[in-house]
This record gives C-alpha cells, sequence and structure tokens, in this order.
C-alpha cells in the first residue's frame, strides 16, 4: 500500500533530469524544486506517469503540493528527491486530498470522510468512466468546501480512481 506523503510550497526551479546512459529519455524526467516558506527544499523527480490534477501546466513561481511514497527509499541527499506521484497546483476554492480511502470513504489517516451525490464525477486518471465502488481504494480527491468535525465530512466534485 502507497503511504501518501505531501510537501507544499513554491516551485523554484524546474530542470530535465538525466535518468539513463546515452541519453535515455532525455527530457522526458524533471527535477522541480520546492520550497515551503521556511526554508524546507524538496526536490521530486517528475516522470511521464507523474498525474498532474486538472492536467495544469506548472511553472517557477507557482505554488504546488507534491504527493509521494513515504515507504519508497529515497536517497540520503539534501535536499531530499521524491518521485512524485502527484503534483497538485493550488487553485482557488478547491481542496485536493490523495490517500486511500477505506469501505466507509475515509481517509487513511482519518482527517477526511466523503460523501457521493449523484452529481460526483468518479473517473480513471485517463478522465474515463469509472463504473465500480471507489471505496478501498486510492483516490484523488477534489473538493471545495467541508465540514469541522473530525473527521471532515465533504461531498466532492470530483473523485479520481488511482488504479
Amino acid at each position: 500500500m502507497i503511504n501518501f506523503n505531501s510537501f507544499h510550497g513554491t516551485v523554484t526551479m524546474i530542470s530535465d533530469f538525466i535518468t539513463g546512459q546515452n541519453g535515455e529519455g532525455e527530457g522526458c524526467y524533471k527535477l522541480m524544486s520546492v520550497e515551503n516558506g521556511s526554508g524546507a527544499i524538496v526536490n521530486f523527480v517528475v516522470s511521464p506517469t507523474t498525474y498532474f490534477v486538472d492536467h495544469l501546466m506548472v511553472a517557477a513561481g507557482d505554488k504546488v503540493t507534491g504527493y509521494y511514497d513515504g515507504n519508497a527509499p529515497v536517497p540520503l541527499i539534501y535536499p531530499p528527491q521524491y518521485r512524485a506521484l502527484v503534483i497538485v497546483k493550488d487553485t482557488p476554492y478547491q481542496n485536493v486530498k490523495v490517500d486511500y480511502f477505506d469501505s466507509q470513504l475515509e481517509s487513511s489517516d482519518g482527517q477526511l470522510r466523503l460523501n457521493l451525490s449523484p452529481y460526483t464525477q468518479i473517473v480513471l486518471t485517463n478522465g474515463q468512466h469509472f463504473s465500480k465502488n471507489p471505496t478501498n481504494r486510492n483516490l484523488i480527491v477534489i473538493y471545495g468546501a467541508a465540514t469541522k468535525s473530525i473527521p471532515a465530512q465533504t461531498t466532492p466534485y470530483r473523485i479520481i480512481v488511482w488504479c
């Protein structure tokens, strides 16, 4: 199971990241440096499989949240370098939660519970309709307002199922 961790900040630099010998994959991988405003810096390795919510283009100066697998091995270097699974560009009036949601549609950290409505769009990462139940899966949840209870409850606009 993926242990989704996140880091939020401002993109300070995006550069090419060479992954193999003989220029294999040249231009397909990027290194995105993100600073959180308190001096902490993280470098995200962005691959062709990294999912960008709403497929938004990200540039230096943008505020983003990068999600990575907290259980994955990482090189012991500074700043830390993580393989980005999901990148979310900050958008007004939109919240995003990337996590595993159980049979009650509660996130693994117990912070968010989903209430589905007939208007909740449930799709795959390729944009196609998801026809099964989204419980017990890794989800990218896009929502607006939420209650102040614990767990917070919301009716999401869209759920992206991470198969």
